[in-house]
């Protein structure tokens, strides 16, 4: 939406400056987007005199002119300056625009500078209208009558010093399509006095012969009320000068009066009208749907064929006009045009907007009636705008002839000035908001307000509320801390879940992982990967095609942040999340995953040779790090059944008898083949949940259990089948005595054809170091070898193997 100053200074009577009013728009919530000062580009330029103007001395088409000039304005001193110009009309006592060096010039985009032309000093340019982007004339520079006042500035002078202010006007405020309403709003604001529209009625003459009559379809719904009357005897002829500038300066092409005015109204006052050329009118005109396979060659030039339902006025003939979008160019004015029939009605935003939808069609009037215009316009917008008709085209009108009703849009809501208080968090008087709902052209009785006509978007009392608001300005805001609800240090506030959540994102970062955040919906492709992709995870209306699904797990998401990695040149990742995954469709299946994922090597390269690939073991030691952070026993199972993404011989399970904790391994060839990321890469999911929670709940640590004995380590060396796994010799080790035994660790296995030479086909040795820590004595010879002896007998009866000799 765009309006000149001067436009809305025929609305609103205020000294505010272009600065403050577009403020003040904006905090209003009427978006400036743009504002163009002509002052800013052609204030430089001023009207001056040639006093002499003869033939240059080396070259045919220049000439050398004395120009006095006024740099301080009128009646300010004068300065003779000397230039060169090329124009034919260059002579003496001219009347022209002196642009001074250091002027950019709009036409050329040149910055005047001092200079020589063909060995003559040259100060400034004596300037065209092209070069003042007025026009497209380069034929000579401009020639003022002999009466111009020497030294104004020419924008002043031809009237062009009218700033133009481009606004975003949000769906919900069509009065603000019109700059009668946005005057109305700066007047609230306290940045001006409202000018009131007064309307008198123009008395026909004689009756209108053109009737009217809305088909009863569309009455309830559709076209309520029609309007429209008969002037006859007009001219055409081009609108005043006044009117093509500020049309122009918004970015219409004046094209006669009749339709300009037809605009100006639209823009002025948010009435969009139409003329017909009242000859080519055959009969009564009827608003009625179209028909099957009518057409209309609309003002545009283009052809529409319309369909069932879509509004039209008619004549006898066919449509004259696609209804509230855009005339028929058969019925339309021309220069030639005598008689008129001046329309004015409201129209139904939904069938307007589906029509010019279907269509393809944007227009002005379509793009403010779909939004909502006054109802209760129709005719006060008639009455202005045969008024104006008659002012500027001549004429005699004929009486109003309608058909419908303006619509009733009375309701009512009620104020509670306490409550605008609270909920807009300043102490804004009851006076004050009364005012401010009466400026804005509310009825109060009471504390019962009544919106107007032109506010369809105010339907309940939080809107009064917002518009109270709005005109305070919430820039005026003052923060405020919010008071406590009871002394002293206040009780924690988050749950054991988020406690634990927190934990682990710390912990999982510190491993040296980088934080991914990804999306919760997948594809179906890489949601069945995992376990889903089933239709009670389907996402209704999905954002696009790769978000269909709710993902099963965290893993398909980092792998596809690795696989972008990789496809930028970044190989080696340690990626990890912490979010909802989802089993079902129901609100309570989901649970809370910690996941992370390693790709690659495990450091640079250098030439110390540490770098290597990662492995299954890197991902268990650092889920096992992650369990220990949140709490969860020291002793836990380890088994082999991993979901069929993880590698079948190199994944396990953590868990408490049938609770998993958490899942490590490699993942699958076909999975990593699938995402296109290429390998190695281990990852782990932790159910964070499912960690027991600690029996004894305190905010403090408990004391450190440290034993003053010595401790006593003995290895153990074990001949098993090669399939064996050491873990299963670790656990047999372990569950010896409990008590006594601290720690069980594995530090060497002999495998390969050198061990089955030693000690038989199928064979290797897995190596045992026992921690034994006593608590209360010194252990003796005899309790270490019976403890040993328990060993033995365990782990020979776990894994089936001998002691190694």
């Amino acid at each position: 939406m765009k309006f000149t100053l001067s436009w809305l200074k025929d609305h609103l009577d205020t000294e505010a400056t272009v600065e403050a009013i577009a403020e003040a728009l904006t905090d209003l919530g009427l978006e400036v987007e743009g504002i163009e000062d002509p002052t800013a580009q052609l204030g430089a330029f001023r009207i001056c005199r040639v006093i002499e103007a003869v033939q240059h001395p080396n070259a045919d088409r220049l000439r050398v002119c004395r120009v006095e000039t006024f740099p301080e304005g009128p009646g300010g001193r004068t300065e003779e300056v000397q230039v060169v110009c090329g124009a034919p009309n260059a002579k003496t006592d001219l009347i022209g625009v002196f642009a001074p060096p250091g002027t950019h010039v709009p036409g050329t985009g040149v910055d005047l500078k001092p200079g020589v032309i063909r060995g003559v000093e040259s100060n400034g340019m004596l300037c065209s209208e092209r070069e003042l982007m007025l026009s497209d004339n380069h034929d000579g520079i401009i020639e003022l009558p002999a009466d111009a006042p020497l030294g104004v500035r020419f924008i002043d002078y031809r009237g062009l010093n009218d700033p133009v202010i481009e606004i975003k006007v949000t769906p919900n405020r069509p009065d603000a399509l019109g700059i009668h309403g946005i005057a109305r709003d700066l007047a609230a604001r306290g940045l001006g006095k409202l000018k009131p529209v007064s309307v008198t009625p123009v008395p026909g003459s004689f009756p209108t012969p053109i009737g009217v009559r809305i088909d009863a379809s569309l009455k309830a719904k559709g076209c309520p009320h029609f309007a429209g009357r008969l002037i006859r005897g007009v001219r055409n002829g081009p609108s005043p000068d006044w009117m093509q500038a500020r049309l122009k300066a918004i970015g219409l092409r004046p094209i006669s009066a009749l339709v300009d005015i037809t605009n100006y109204f639209t823009f002025g006052l948010n009435r969009p009208l139409h003329v017909f050329d009242a000859a080519k009118v055959k009969g009564d005109l009827h608003i009625r749907p179209a028909r099957e396979g009518e057409t209309l060659l609309a003002l545009d030039g283009k052809t529409y064929t319309l369909s069932p339902g879509q509004m039209v006025i008619a004549d006898d003939h066919g449509p004259e006009s696609l209804a509230g979008i855009m005339g028929g160019e058969a019925s339309g004015c021309t220069p030639e045009t005598t008689d008129v029939f001046l329309e004015s009605a409201y129209w139904d935003p939904i069938t307007i907007a589906a029509t010019g939808r279907a269509l393809k069609i944007n227009s002005d009037a379509r793009y403010r009636f779909e939004r909502g215009v006054d109802p209760a316009f129709t005719l006060p917008g008639l009455e202005l705008a045969t008024q104006m008709i008659l002012d500027l085209c001549g004429g005699e009108a004929g009486a109003v002839v309608q058909d419908g009703a303006p619509l009733d849009t009375t309701r009512s809501y009620r104020l509670d000035p306490a409550r605008v208080v609270s909920l807009v968090g300043m102490d804004i008087p009851e006076a004050t908001q009364r005012a401010t709902l009466e400026a804005l052209g509310f009825t109060l009785n009471g504390n019962e307000v009544t919106p107007p006509s032109w506010r369809p978007d105010i339907l309940g009392d939080a809107d009064l509320v917002e518009e109270v608001a709005r005109i305070a300005s919430l820039t005026k805001l003052q923060g405020a801390p919010m008071a406590r609800t009871q002394p002293g240090v206040p009780r924690p506030i988050l749950t054991p879940l988020q406690v634990r959540e927190r934990t682990a994102r710390r912990t999982i970062a510190a491993l040296g992982y980088n934080e991914a955040v990804t999306y919760s919906f997948i594809d179906a492709r890489s949601a069945s990967l995992f376990g889903g992709g089933t239709d009670d995870v389907r996402v209704e209306n999905p954002i696009s095609s790769e978000m269909t699904h709710l993902r099963p797990d965290l893993l398909p998401g980092l792998l596809a942040a690795a696989a972008r990695n990789q496809a930028r040149g970044f190989m080696d990742l340690a990626l990890f999340e912490i979010g909802p995954v989802f089993h079902g469709g129901e609100p309570g299946d989901q649970h809370l995953q910690a996941a992370g994922l390693l790709v690659g090597a495990t450091a640079p390269r250098d030439p110390h040779g540490s770098r290597r690939m990662v492995d299954v073991f890197d991902a268990k030691a650092d889920a096992e790090a992650v369990l220990s952070a949140l709490g969860a026993p020291a002793r836990v199972q380890i088994t082999r059944k991993a979901a069929p993404w993880w590698h079948p011989g190199r994944s396990g399970v953590i868990g408490l008898g049938p609770n998993t904790l958490a899942t490590f391994g490699e993942i699958h060839p076909r999975v990593l083949q699938a995402m296109d990321v290429k390998g190695p890469a281990v990852a782990f999911t932790i159910l964070i949940a499912n960690i027991p929670a600690p029996k004894v709940k305190t905010p403090t640590r408990p004391a450190l259990a440290i034993s003053d004995l010595q401790a006593v380590e003995r290895d153990f060396a074990f001949v098993v089948d090669a399939k064996v796994e050491a873990l299963t010799a670790v656990n047999a080790a372990q569950g010896a005595d409990k008590a006594l035994i601290e720690s069980v660790r594995v530090f060497d296995q002999f495998t390969g054809d050198k061990a089955e030479a030693q000690m038989g086909p199928g064979k290797k040795s897995i190596a045992l170091t026992v921690r034994l820590q006593p608590q209360d004595k010194t252990l003796t010879e005899a309790e270490i070898e019976a403890v040993s002896a328990k060993i033995i007998e365990k782990v020979t009866k776990a894994t089936g193997g001998t002691l190694r000799a």
